[in-house]
């Protein structure tokens, strides 16, 4: 589930998927699942989100993410997907472009399953993850790839990085697996290789 890339060159990169905390009840429990460097983490400190602590799998984010948000609690991931709380402690789990560094089905669902678990009855996930795009660049990686590095929308980037892109309907039926209630919308976001693209936004509920 885990690529050493996030160790090397994708610990360099930046990050820009802007989150709503809106959707968020004010004084939420929550996890930033995937934190990479502290980004999101941080602005729901900004706001106001007191009870908030990010985790990811690779031990160079977390460091990035320590020296750049000093007093903000970030954990290496040593077991992933393995979150290190009990069942139904969490108020909102946020998985900010976590699932385009997860090709694998079984390593999607094992995901999604685990974070069901340890939020409560009625807790909120809120996913932002990249679609599949229609442009030639992307459409020639998907076509090159295909069965290679996974399924369709499935591809290795000039750097090193295996992602994948995925139609809103997979990401949907991904998380209604284990949430009873979905909200999406389509935003346009910038890559961690600056190009432009199309993602989707998605807050499920988990079951009261």
């Amino acid at each position: 589930m885990y690529e050493p890339y996030w160790d090397t060159i994708g610990a360099g990169k930046t990050f820009t998927h802007p989150v709503d905390f809106s959707w968020l009840p004010a004084g939420s429990r929550i996890v930033d699942y995937g934190c990479g460097y502290g980004r999101v983490t941080a602005l729901a400190r900004e706001h106001g989100f007191a009870e908030v602590e990010g985790f990811d799998p690779s031990a160079a984010l977390i460091e990035r993410a320590r020296r750049d948000h000093p007093g903000l609690p970030f954990h290496v991931l040593t077991d992933p997907p393995r979150l290190p709380h009990a069942d139904g402690t969490v108020d909102a789990v946020l998985l900010i472009a976590v699932l385009t560094c997860v090709p694998s089905e079984t390593d999607q669902r094992a995901l999604i399953a685990e974070l069901a678990r340890v939020l409560r009855p009625g807790g909120l996930l809120y996913v932002s993850d990249l679609l599949l795009q229609i442009d030639d660049r992307n459409i020639a990686r998907y076509e090159r790839d295909a069965g290679t590095h996974g399924p369709y929308g499935t591809f290795r980037t000039d750097d090193g990085a295996t992602l994948r892109h995925y139609s809103a309907d997979w990401l949907e039926r991904l998380v209604l697996s284990r949430f009873a209630t979905a909200t999406t919308w389509e935003i346009e976001v910038e890559t961690m290789n600056a190009n432009p693209a199309t993602a989707l936004q998605l807050i499920a509920r988990k079951a009261a």
